[in-house]
């Protein structure tokens, strides 16, 4: 058993400008996009406190003001809820506000996602963290972060969660991965291929959408050269620290993948939480029902 720090906290960088939603993301910042009653990233921080983590830190930019009043406490709203007698969802916009310790930083610097990640640095300290994107989350039991955060605990080592994807056609979306197998869903990542030919794929397991890193990925990142589109690349830097220490992904179990980064999945997530919503599931499947398709 190898003893580790404790995970405690999560970087989630949202400050993309969100350009496949235009015009919708032009005043709104794409984390913020519904699934019904919910913003995407509110998903997001629900795993990461499900799973353990105490300080949420969202890097975001200019335009994302709205991620920051949305968990903050809002005295007025609930001043106006406790006159009309609203009780249960004055309960459920405090427990948002309360989840966790929000702490936000703005993006400064080249484009590319290692950059939000670098930012935080000086929150995160000497310590492992996780991190997750704001436009994507999976709903398993136990938490995925949770998952990862047993594999950390026993390895002591960078862990990325892994999901399986079923379609060839969809291996050329995503990084994925060359595993040395270790122990049940547990492999150790020997190298990611970016968006492969899906024919020339090393596996079908895609490594991405929540990471548990070092702060030795720090050193790495400040001294990472420009990749594609002349942009700082996590996953570029992950391939270093690959080449440096043993980096472990683990195969999450009972898993529901949802990506909201496109019009597609995002529409596909909306509909199949809707369904699932105590308070439309039924009406909603009937309307779903009646449409002549």
């Amino acid at each position: 058993m190898v003893f580790t720090m404790k995970i405690r906290k999560a970087v989630i960088p949202a400050a993309g400008f969100g350009t496949r939603f235009l015009p919708q993301t032009k005043a709104m910042p794409k984390e913020m996009l519904p699934i019904v009653d919910k913003p995407v990233i509110q998903y997001v921080v629900e795993e990461a406190v499900a799973s353990g983590i105490e300080d949420i830190i969202i890097v975001t930019g200019w335009h994302k003001r709205t991620i920051e009043d949305h968990f903050d406490y809002p005295f007025e709203l609930i001043s106006r809820l406790k006159e009309a007698g609203k009780e249960e969802e004055i309960e459920e916009v405090k427990r948002v506000a309360e989840m966790a310790n929000f702490i936000y930083i703005r993006q400064k610097g080249p484009l590319g996602n290692a950059t939000p990640v670098l930012a935080a640095k000086h929150v995160v300290g000497d310590e492992p963290f996780a991190v997750m994107w704001g436009d994507e989350f999976i709903y398993s039991q136990p938490p995925r972060l949770k998952q990862m955060m047993d594999v950390f605990e026993k390895y002591g080592k960078a862990v990325i969660s892994g999901i399986k994807i079923e379609k060839k056609e969809d291996l050329s979306r995503y990084g994925m991965a060359e595993l040395k197998p270790v122990s049940g869903n547990v492999s150790q990542i020997m190298r990611i291929v970016e968006k492969p030919n899906p024919n020339e794929a090393p596996s079908n397991i895609a490594t991405h959408g929540a990471y548990i890193l070092p702060p030795s990925i720090f050193p790495i990142l400040e001294n990472l050269k420009p990749g594609k589109s002349g942009e700082l690349w996590l996953v570029d830097a992950i391939d270093e620290l690959i080449e440096r220490e043993p980096v472990y992904t683990v195969e999450i179990k009972n898993g529901r993948y949802f990506d909201t980064g496109n019009k597609l999945e995002y529409l596909k997530t909306v509909v199949e939480l809707g369904l699932e919503h105590p308070e439309i599931n039924g009406d909603f499947r009937n309307f779903l029902k009646g449409l002549k398709l």
